[in-house]
């Protein structure tokens, strides 16, 4: 049965989608003739950021200038959705280098928690490394994080669990692809909860960064 976490996090990707539009009817990655041009091109999504990684290191969002972004946000206490997701995004990432390894290495993927209470740099290393090599995880104060999530039009809340510490986190469903100068490309596919289709497969998230990434 579907938690009431995961069902705020299936309305609020729903309603998401439907501000998306038309912009969406270019996400389906299939085929390789590229689109006329980016689906969210001229979108107001992302902007600077100042966050921490799963070492303790600072990063800002002029660190991954010259370079795409492959971000999602989720937490790493998330009991299915987040993990399900982020295995695919990575399988997809990891076919789409070896498929063009050149290209491959301009995708910098980034894992943003809502959680930052839980989701300490100690807690999210050992949870991107099952991923990805290159998956940073990144989290802060949260301010920051709140900050972030509004730049990125992400949505969240707390849904109390059966102790204080063991609440879950409703958020919008949704992984970016960036360009190099930080503005939004694509939406990349993922799955929908309500659903038994496999939207989200590795083969349609690498087909996806194919059509976009240069």
């Amino acid at each position: 049965m579907m938690n009431i976490a995961n069902m705020g996090q299936r309305l609020v990707r729903a309603s998401l989608m439907i501000a998306f539009g038309a912009a969406l009817a270019g996400c389906s990655g299939g085929g390789d003739a590229p689109a006329a041009k980016p689906p969210l091109e001229g979108a107001r999504i992302g902007g600077p950021f100042t966050l921490t990684d799963q070492n303790g290191k600072t990063v800002r969002d002029t660190d991954f200038a010259g370079k795409y972004r492959l971000v999602y946000f989720g937490y790493s206490f998330c009991p299915d959705i987040c993990p399900v997701d982020l295995q695919k995004l990575m399988r997809g990432l990891s076919q789409f280098e070896k498929a063009d390894a050149a290209r491959g290495a301009k995708v910098a993927p980034l894992f943003i928690t809502v959680d930052p209470a839980r989701d300490t740099p100690e807690a999210l290393k050992p949870f991107v490394a099952r991923y990805h090599p290159r998956l940073l995880g990144l989290t802060g104060t949260p301010e920051q994080i709140a900050a972030v999530a509004k730049a990125y039009v992400v949505t969240y809340n707390k849904v109390p669990g059966s102790a204080p510490d063991r609440y879950l986190m409703a958020h919008s469903q949704l992984a970016f692809l960036m360009d190099p100068a930080g503005k939004p490309v694509a939406l990349l596919p993922l799955d929908d909860p309500s659903s038994n289709i496999d939207e989200g497969a590795p083969a349609a998230v690498a087909a996806e960064l194919a059509k976009w990434v240069k």
